[in-house]
């Protein structure tokens, strides 16, 4: 007689083990291949995330540390979330009706034990998808203030930064009267997104106001004290100003050429035409087509008129 033909064995791989004579409900030798098949596909996947992450790093370089980088990171880790979702579902409930009913069961026992958790994850994704902040942004959030350094799917990671003495007092407390790094990482919950405001200094615009208190005496020169302290920001803002200025003037040159590019769309029409058909213009077939055009540029309110000369002959 071999081992497949003893009946307790049989029996076993059957029916599944008892205890005492006790079925154990769910544990048979189904059970035993889904558990297997699980773990399987659990390891596979995540050799294939490690594979996906270190190609990536491979690929990106000396970039690893940017926004390119955060982002194929939050892209390899949701897909890898959602593959095991699906194929844990896949393995275990090949059952249309045992999927529906066990999962109105987890469903109800979630919303009660997991809230904060599900909550701080939807927190993650409106965080992504609305541009909330992001890593390297300057933000206030929870209590919190600093530089976010990581952002994961519960918590996000801020460098707690000091604040001038006028706020101090502002929970929580920091020992740095300055906006300068405490040392300390802090890990606030994403839902602190739907509890209370969050401040972002570096979304849209990269500077904010700041205020320097310097009293002088009722007889001291006034003028002088001002003058002083305009030359003071003039020279330790040049590169600030500089920079402004010529952003204002490729601004102004986008925002012009889109509204000429709008008001002659109809002539642009007519020139590309004319192009396709016969593949050059000479002067005067360019002349034609801009027949009634008007120059209406307004660069020279900001940039000023350019004239050309013509070069007359030396004597």
């Amino acid at each position: 007689m071999t081992m497949c033909d003893h009946p307790m064995l049989l029996a076993v791989l059957q029916e599944g083990p008892r205890v005492f004579g006790v079925h154990l409900v769910g544990v048979g030798p189904m059970t035993g291949r889904k558990l297997l098949l699980t773990a399987a596909f659990v390891a596979a996947l995540y050799i294939a995330s490690y594979l996906l992450r270190w190609i990536l790093r491979l690929v990106l370089g000396d970039t690893s540390s940017g926004r390119a980088a955060f982002w194929s990171r939050q892209g390899v880790k949701l897909s890898t979330v959602i593959v095991l979702v699906v194929g844990v579902i896949s393995i275990w409930f090949d059952d249309p009706g045992r999927l529906g009913t066990a999962a109105g069961l987890v469903t109800a026992g979630v919303a009660v034990a997991l809230q904060r958790v599900i909550t701080s994850f939807a927190a993650y994704l409106i965080i992504l998808r609305g541009r909330v902040y992001t890593v390297g942004d300057r933000i206030t959030m929870g209590g919190v203030r600093g530089d976010v350094v990581a952002l994961g799917f519960m918590q996000t990671t801020v460098m707690e930064m000091g604040e001038p003495p006028a706020v101090q007092g502002a929970p929580p407390s920091v020992w740095v009267n300055a906006r300068q790094y405490t040392g300390r990482l802090v890990r606030v919950s994403n839902d602190k997104i739907f509890d209370a405001p969050v401040y972002n200094y570096t979304r849209v615009f990269p500077f904010f106001w700041e205020e320097l208190h310097l009293p002088i005496k009722y007889g001291d020169d006034r003028a002088r004290a001002e003058a002083i302290l305009l030359d003071a920001a003039r020279r330790h803002t040049a590169d600030v100003v500089r920079d402004a200025e010529q952003a204002l003037l490729t601004d102004h040159a986008y925002v012009e050429a889109q509204r000429l590019l709008a008001a002659h769309r109809a002539v642009l029409d007519r020139i590309a035409a004319a192009l396709l058909e016969h593949e050059t213009l000479s002067r005067e077939e360019l002349a034609g087509l801009f027949a009634g055009v008007e120059p209406d540029s307004r660069s020279a309110d900001a940039v000023g008129v350019v004239r050309a000369l013509d070069a007359g002959p030396t004597g």
